[in-house]
C-alpha cells in the first residue's frame, strides 16, 4: 500500500497501437492496470493504489510535453514523437516494439531530385525531423510543408515532390505508386523520464526501468 511519504508515480502512455504492448510488458513486471485497455471507459486517469502508480492515455505528441513539465514522471511513446517534439526529457530505454522507420518517400523519378540536391517541396507530419534531415544531414535546401493527415496525398496531388513519413510495411506507399527513396532512421517505442523525477525518485524509477528491461 502507498505509504504516507510515498507519492504516486505517473505514466503517460501514447494512445494507439503501443498501449497493448506496453500494458503486456507492465503486467510481466507485476504491474496490473486492466482498466487502461477498457475501450468503453470514460475515465481519464487509472490508478494502481497498491504500487502507488497512476496512468493516463494521451495523444502521442503530447506525451513528451506532459513528461517535460512533470505532469507525468514517465512516458512511453514512439521515437518519432520524441525526435519531432524535442522536449527536455531523459530517454532511458528502447522497448524494441512498434518498430518502423522514418523515410523519405515519393514516386520513383523523385530519386534524381534527391541525388542532385535540387530545391524540392517536402510534405510531412514531422517538419522538425524533415528539416533536420535535409538541412543538417544532407545540406539540401527544401521547402517543408506540414500536413496532419494522409501525407501520401502530397506527391499525388502535386503539393510536394516527396514526403517524410513513418514506413511499416510499405504497402500503403505501393498502393499509391510511391516508394522509399531514403531511410532517415529506425524507430520504436521508448521510455522517457522527467528530469526532476529522475533525481527525486531515482530508486523507484530505476527499479521500474530495470524490471522493464528484464521482461523485454
Amino acid at each position: 500500500m502507498i505509504g504516507g511519504d510515498m507519492r504516486y508515480l505517473t505514466f503517460a502512455l501514447g494512445k494507439g497501437r503501443l498501449v497493448k504492448d506496453t500494458m503486456e510488458l507492465l503486467n510481466k513486471c507485476g504491474i496490473e492496470c486492466e482498466e487502461v485497455l477498457d475501450k468503453k471507459t470514460r475515465k481519464l486517469i487509472f490508478t494502481n493504489e497498491e504500487l502507488g502508480l497512476k496512468f493516463f492515455l494521451a495523444k502521442g505528441p503530447d506525451v513528451p510535453t506532459y513528461v517535460e513539465y512533470g505532469a507525468a514522471d514517465i512516458g512511453i511513446v514512439g521515437a518519432d514523437t520524441i525526435l519531432e517534439e524535442n522536449r527536455r526529457v531523459y530517454e532511458v530505454l528502447d522497448l524494441g516494439f512498434g518498430k518502423c522507420r522514418m523515410c523519405v518517400c515519393g514516386p520513383h523519378d523523385a530519386k534524381r531530385l534527391l541525388e542532385h540536391r535540387e530545391m524540392i517541396r517536402v510534405a510531412s507530419k514531422y517538419p522538425n525531423i524533415a528539416k533536420d534531415y535535409f538541412f543538417n544531414k544532407k545540406h539540401q535546401t527544401v521547402d517543408i510543408i506540414k500536413l496532419n493527415g494522409s501525407v501520401e496525398l502530397g506527391p499525388i496531388v502535386n503539393l510536394s515532390d516527396v514526403i517524410v513519413d513513418i514506413v511499416e510495411t510499405g504497402s500503403t506507399l505501393k498502393e499509391n505508386g510511391l516508394e522509399v527513396l531514403e531511410e532517415i532512421c529506425p524507430l520504436s517505442a521508448r521510455v522517457i523520464v522527467n528530469q526532476v523525477s529522475m533525481q527525486m525518485e531515482t530508486e523507484r524509477i530505476r527499479k521500474l526501468i530495470n524490471a522493464m528491461k528484464e521482461n523485454l
